[in-house]
């Protein structure tokens, strides 16, 4: 290159970096088009009992469709994170999870696997809805008390199934936290999902789950289901004559199921605080708070500032959980 084309070539750099759009210029104009909510879970489940209400007020709010994507690849929702962690932070894809969002990366690293994504590479946006979890059998099993289960487990180790949403996912934790603190033995079964699991259970393919109050309720009032515990500190207004753990003498057995959005760490600041604004008018909306009220479970709401030091120290307790399970096939 000679030296007329270098100087040509220099002059050029500041007209290029003048021309492309900065993150400003690109948040005045969010969304232009179709958002994207990864729900990395089949329909049915918490996380999707979280999304589609939020969904469709924030299509109101923004003025553009914002579309749920269930990403059921089973492995307790790791493929669904990893796949909002891989996508541009543009706020047009987003992600409706779990709390297990903390766990799966920690039992990769207990399996000597390279984690398919990390927690730092998200932003928490908003907390939904966070609920106890609560342990649940057919209505036709022979367990009506937390203490008639735990004693036929001690007499069949190994022989009580349960399901879960996948390996090291919030259902999966919350049963090995118990089972830790009974001394018992259980079968796990795992599934591509919540629902998938509940589904088993009607058909007798496992005998117990543990999961969110919101999914469990209709199937409880219809009579198909019978709850025996709460993993929460405290009993909860969908269920007020259900015992926890803690009151049965099982102090560290404690787990809650939140479910929250978030966006990618990189996402505009601009585009950051037009979607906390939204999120905390879609919260308010009377649909939404209608729809989780009457499912049992209320809405739970945080801003991002709060929701990110939530996030923090349940992740801790969490992943602390998961290194006493350990390595569990």
């Amino acid at each position: 290159m000679n030296r007329r084309e270098l100087l040509k070539a220099t002059a050029a750099v500041p007209l290029l970096a003048a021309t492309r759009p900065s993150a400003a210029m690109v948040a005045m104009g969010w969304p232009a088009h179709t958002i994207s909510m990864i729900v990395p879970f089949p329909a049915g489940g918490q996380a999707d009992l979280a999304a589609r209400p939020v969904a469709l007020a924030l299509e109101n709010i923004l003025g553009k469709s914002v579309i749920v994507d269930n990403r059921a690849g089973g492995a307790g929702g790791a493929i669904g994170n990893a796949a909002a962690a891989r996508a541009e932070p543009d706020g047009y894809t987003l992600l409706m999870t779990l709390s297990s969002l903390a766990v799966l990366p920690e039992a990769d690293r207990l399996f000597d696997r390279p984690p398919v994504y990390e927690v730092s590479q998200f932003a928490p946006v908003a907390r939904v809805l966070a609920d106890p979890t609560l342990l649940a059998v057919p209505a036709s099993a022979p367990w009506k008390t937390l203490e008639e289960f735990v004693a036929d487990a001690k007499k069949r180790p190994g022989e009580i199934r349960y399901g879960s949403s996948g390996p090291y996912g919030t259902l999966h934790v919350a049963m090995e936290m118990f089972a830790a603190s009974a001394g018992i033995k259980l079968q796990h079964i795992p599934f591509r999902g919540a629902a998938p699991a509940l589904n088993a259970i009607l058909t007798g393919t496992v005998d117990a789950v543990a999961s969110a109050p919101g999914t469990l309720k209709q199937l409880v009032d219809a009579g198909k289901m019978r709850v025996l515990a709460n993993w929460g500190a405290e009993r909860i207004a969908s269920f007020p004559d259900l015992p926890t753990f803690k009151e049965r003498g099982y102090k560290d057995v404690e787990f809650y199921i939140w479910a929250g959005l978030f966006a990618q760490r990189d996402l505009p600041a601009p585009i950051m605080t037009r979607l906390r604004e939204a999120m905390a008018e879609a919260v308010k909306r009377p649909k939404v708070i209608k729809t989780f009220e009457t499912a049992g479970s209320p809405v739970a709401y945080m801003d991002a500032p709060e929701f990110s030091k939530f996030v923090e120290t349940d992740s801790a307790r969490l992943v602390g959980a998961v290194k006493r399970i350990g390595r569990v096939e």
